[in-house]
């Protein structure tokens, strides 16, 4: 690789920035495959009519309701018949709701009985009337100079935890749970914002980075009856301990009868989390269920369905090493075993309590993607699968469990639709997919593989995606789009379109690692503390396993993806030259030190737990070895993953004498280079590197 003067280099990012950016499509459509690509991309998506209905049961399980052909149809069970509904009820209309930014949360709470609000502003909590009327506070000691702010979290809270509230009503509409957040002394990063305006901005985050002390949290409760806060004793009487139970506080709700606050509790460390109740009059907390999982992490929210009773929950716990089912009572006693299976169980269906039957999804099909649906009683016994295991399946059961409707597909079979009875017989075929206009434009179905891991035991999956004017006796470049991050898929078992950049002659290929989902937690553990490693290794595994191909060219191979998918695609190339060749990184993570601490202490165990893991990870020590070629993209306005991860990668680079080329998002946050700048780069460097380029038209 040829070295380039810090003068050439800075040039060459000028006019990668200025120049290339508003020259790119018209460079583009002078490059092989471009035609090919235009005409046949926007013809895929609609190239099956899938055959998949969204029906809704009656009550009494007779009949069901569909639409079809832009029409509302009626099917009756036992004639086995369909009929139009000739005056259908106008659709219901959809509420809007302003969504709050990634990582934020609401600002507002309206009661369940509707005649109260409760909201937060300037770091106090409010209740009013609906209107905005009648305005009360109920605290008044939040302000910025000592850092207190009620009725809101932090972004990490948002983007980690699943926090889109940071308060929460009684069901009786009496009282009202919300957030204190204490930031004094927290670290905080600044994001620079409307750089392209004559003046420009900042947004000031508490952003916890790795090592980095936590902000205390606490949880506490207004009753509108005593005018009375109360704090509640979420670390059973001890004060914030950053890496102790309460370290974070989530999930939070109320029990159905509104007597207790529910929430969890986890370390630092994650590997211990506590479902936990707490008494709103006291502020008492009890452990409801507790789950610890040691060698790694627990899972922080797990599946959870509270029964009609109000006394019963199901609860999902990777506590065997597989994801399995448990019925227990809020008092804490685990009641019955629903499930004890060596597969993972994936989401519940419905639970029938007259009935005393639960019916749920498992990864018990051929594969761990072909999800079939079960039915076990509530007392654990009489487990039984419903579905063919050939095949993936999403269901809609009905009301008495006497059938379902059965959406079936693979990777390479489109869906259809079948009523099908509680004992797996088809009663009735419903939709049928119409690939007619797929087989006129000669697409390729993806094809699924397997592969040995880098742990040289473990089978693990990819999908190859071709070009719709294959010819196997050619030779193809080809680029790696893969996320990446863990308990991922890439492999699925949906029907797939091929990926519109194969039209630009490629293949693409899609690898699942020891990174993947629903396959027990002791595969994912091989992760834990490796990140960018383990599931690395076994990515360029799957691209080796595909070098006996005669029509795989194994000295042209890319690899993209954005933020964990832009840290694979740079960690793919430095550490993987033989293997790789170019790479687009939009808004990667480039040292796990860079990031939050609550999802990269998860995975990675804490920096002074784990140094070498952390070192072992940090790409700037993989400059040096750069042989490809490589884009790096950010946006100067990203808040999650911040722009110093780029820009540190660029100085070692940089450092390194190498070449390579950089695109900016001005005012952009956490997004990618336009897909035309991305397949322009490749073409380049995978398909027009014999010199080509440079007769290239502008």
């Amino acid at each position: 690789m040829k070295s380039k003067s810090s003068l050439t280099l800075v040039l060459a990012a000028f006019f990668c920035l200025v120049g290339f950016q508003t020259q790119a499509q018209d460079k583009l459509k002078n490059m092989p495959g471009y035609d090919q690509y235009r005409k046949m991309a926007p013809q895929i998506r609609r190239s099956v009519k899938p055959g998949i209905i969204s029906a809704r049961w009656a009550d009494d399980s007779k009949s069901f309701e569909y639409m079809k052909d832009g029409k509302l149809w009626s099917y009756d069970v036992r004639k086995k018949k369909m009929t139009e509904v000739t005056n259908p009820p106008p659709p219901p209309q959809r509420r809007r709701f302003n969504r709050p930014a990634r990582g934020r949360q609401y600002a507002s709470a309206d009661s369940p009985d509707g005649k109260l609000k409760a909201f937060t502003r300037d770091r106090n909590m409010y209740i009013s009337n609906p209107d905005g009327s009648g305005v009360m506070a109920i605290t008044t000691d939040g302000n910025m100079d000592n850092l207190v702010k009620y009725g809101i979290a932090t972004w990490v809270y948002g983007e980690e935890l699943g926090q889109n509230t940071a308060m929460w009503w009684s069901p009786d509409s009496k009282k009202i749970a919300f957030y204190r957040f204490k930031e004094e002394g927290a670290k905080r990063y600044y994001v620079l914002l409307d750089q392209l305006a004559l003046y420009d901005s900042l947004e000031i985050m508490s952003y916890p980075k790795v090592g980095e002390p936590n902000l205390p949290v606490d949880l506490m409760v207004y009753d509108l009856d005593t005018k009375k806060i109360t704090e509640f004793d979420t670390r059973d009487g001890k004060p914030f301990n950053d890496g102790a139970l309460g370290t974070y506080l989530y999930g939070v709700s109320w029990t159905p009868d509104g007597k207790e606050l529910l929430y969890h509790s986890t370390n630092r460390k994650q590997d211990i989390m506590e479902y936990r109740a707490a008494d709103p009059l006291t502020g008492k907390s009890r452990v409801v269920v507790r789950e610890e999982w040691l060698p790694s992490f627990t899972k922080n929210t797990p599946e959870m369905r509270v029964l009609e009773d109000g006394e019963h929950f199901v609860w999902a716990s990777e506590r065997t090493g597989f994801n399995n089912y448990y019925l227990y009572n809020f008092d804490g006693t685990l009641v019955n075993t629903l499930t004890q299976h060596e597969f993972e169980v994936s989401n519940i269906i419905r639970v029938d309590e007259k009935a005393g039957y639960m019916y749920y999804m498992a990864r018990s099909g051929e594969n761990h993607m072909k999800m079939q649906l079960h039915r076990v009683k509530m007392d654990g016994t009489k487990d039984v699968r419903m579905t063919d295991l050939a095949f993936n399946h999403s269901v809609t059961v009905a009301p008495d469990g006497k059938h379902f409707i059965d959406i079936a597909q693979t990777h390479n079979t489109p869906p259809f639709t079948n009523l099908v009875s509680a004992k797996g017989k088809v009663v009735a075929e419903l939709a049928k997919s119409d690939i007619s206009k797929w087989e006129e434009l000669g697409l390729k179905t993806v094809e699924a593989f397997t592969f040995t891991s880098a742990d040289g035991v473990t089978e693990l999956h990819g999908l190859l995606h071709f070009p719709s004017n294959f010819d196997p006796n050619k030779k193809y470049p080809l680029i790696l789009a893969n996320y990446g991050g863990p308990a991922t898929n890439e492999f699925r078992e949906s029907f797939t379109f091929p990926n519109p950049l194969t039209e630009y002659g490629f293949l693409i290929v899609d690898i699942d690692g020891r990174n993947v989902r629903g396959r027990g937690k002791r595969l994912l553990d091989q992760l834990y503390g490796n990140l960018g490693i383990v599931e690395q290794d076994d990515f360029a595994e799957g691209i080796k396993s595909l070098y006996d191909r005669p029509y795989f060219d194994k000295e042209r191979v890319g690899v993209y993806g954005t933020s964990y998918g832009g840290t694979t695609a740079a960690m793919s190339l430095l550490r993987f030259p033989d293997v790789y060749h170019a790479a687009v990184a939009n808004s990667a993570v480039t040292d796990w030190i860079n990031y939050d601490n609550i999802y990269t202490e998860r995975y990675m165990n804490t920096l002074e737990n784990n140094k070498a893991g952390y070192d072992a990870f940090n790409l700037m020590n993989y400059a040096k070895n750069l042989e490809g070629e490589i884009m790096i993209y950010y946006g100067t306005a990203d808040n999650n993953v911040h722009p110093s991860n780029s820009l540190q990668l660029i100085k070692a680079l940089q450092d390194a004498g190498k070449s390579f080329e950089v695109q900016v998002g001005p005012d952009r946050g956490h997004t990618a280079v336009s897909t035309d700048r991305m397949m322009e780069f490749f073409i380049e460097h995978l398909v027009m590197s014999n010199g080509m380029a440079m007769q290239i038209k502008r």
